[in-house]
């Protein structure tokens, strides 16, 4: 049950489908709806954290009275339209605020297995510092499928069981410890990158397993909206990634945006290939994925240029 005075878990949703200009509640209510559905779950709380000009937000806490609504009037990051980096400040304070030893994370268009939570848990009695799991689509469209392998292709089962270099933030859970060891680094916003690389410099593993599955539904993407977010994001990348650098090394990248549409293609087929699953779905969704891609390297581009996350 969520919401009790000592929970063992902690659900930590951040929506983040607010890139798109999609600024209700959809994406959430499907997701709440799934942990409410959850198979023997321990003792938890689900803590949401958005944008506070979120719409809906009063009438899904009538319809979730257990459910913690952290909505922040002010980000120092901006809210929605102004990037990705919100993202990672509301998913810091959701942290933050949590009181479980596990603190799982999620998006809010991900809509977990009935199983999801009994299964983070059986996988935190292993001494791994966090314990992440594979992503699925749940829309059967050729935009939702190409937004899926762009996300989360590496991530779509089967993944390999076992200690791993990267675990996605759309389905990642820590104990609350390796956290805690690890603080500085996220004491302002949460970023996976940063986290998990002083994880791996503490001698921590990450661990990974096909069981815990979540399933990405992202409803009614738009043409418009879907290029936007890939643009966003992808200027949002480059210029953290090149946060503090000089402009030689920031056009020495710029020059090498042109080959990045081929190369993520690439990789995505690698990735599906490799899986040997819908590859189907992969070779029908195979023209919106190379405009995504295209969108996002442009984006890459001008953030390697400008050395700023927005246009603002």
């Amino acid at each position: 049950m969520a919401g009790v005075a000592d929970p063992v878990l902690s659900v930590v949703v951040t929506v983040v489908s607010d890139t798109t200009g999609e600024t209700d509640t959809r994406h959430l209510e499907g997701c709440l709806n799934a942990l409410a559905r959850q198979q023997n779950p321990p003792s938890m709380e689900i803590i949401v954290t958005c944008d506070g000009r979120l719409r809906g937000v009063e009438e899904l806490q009538s319809r979730f009275p257990t459910v913690r609504f952290l909505r922040v009037a002010e980000l120092r990051t901006g809210g929605a339209g102004a990037g990705r980096e919100h993202h990672d400040e509301l998913r810091g304070i959701g942290l933050r605020a949590a009181k479980g030893s596990i603190l799982a994370m999620l998006e809010d268009h991900g809509q977990p297995a009935p199983d999801w939570c009994a299964r983070v848990m059986e996988g935190h009695q292993a001494p791994h510092a966090a314990v992440g799991g594979a992503m699925e689509n749940g829309i059967n469209r050729v935009l939702n499928w190409a937004v899926f392998f762009s996300d989360f292709g590496r991530y779509q089962n089967p993944v390999a069981r076992g200690v791993s270099p990267w675990l996605t933030d759309a389905n990642v859970s820590y104990k609350r410890s390796a956290l805690e060891k690890v603080d500085h680094v996220w004491k302002d916003a949460y970023n996976e990158t940063l986290i998990h690389r002083a994880f791996h410099e503490a001698g921590e593993t990450l661990w990974i397993t096909p069981d815990i599955v979540v399933y990405q539904h992202r409803l009614d993407l738009r043409w418009g909206a879907a290029l936007r977010e890939r643009y966003v994001w992808g200027r949002s990348y480059s210029a953290t990634r090149m946060a503090g650098a000089s402009l030689p090394p920031r056009l020495m990248r710029a020059a090498l945006a042109p080959l990045l549409p081929a190369i993520l293609v690439m990789r995505h087929l690698s990735n599906v290939l490799q899986k040997k699953r819908n590859q189907g779905a992969f070779f029908r969704s195979l023209p919106a994925l190379i405009l995504l891609s295209v969108a996002w390297s442009w984006g890459e581009l001008m953030g390697y240029l400008t050395g700023r996350v927005s246009g603002k």
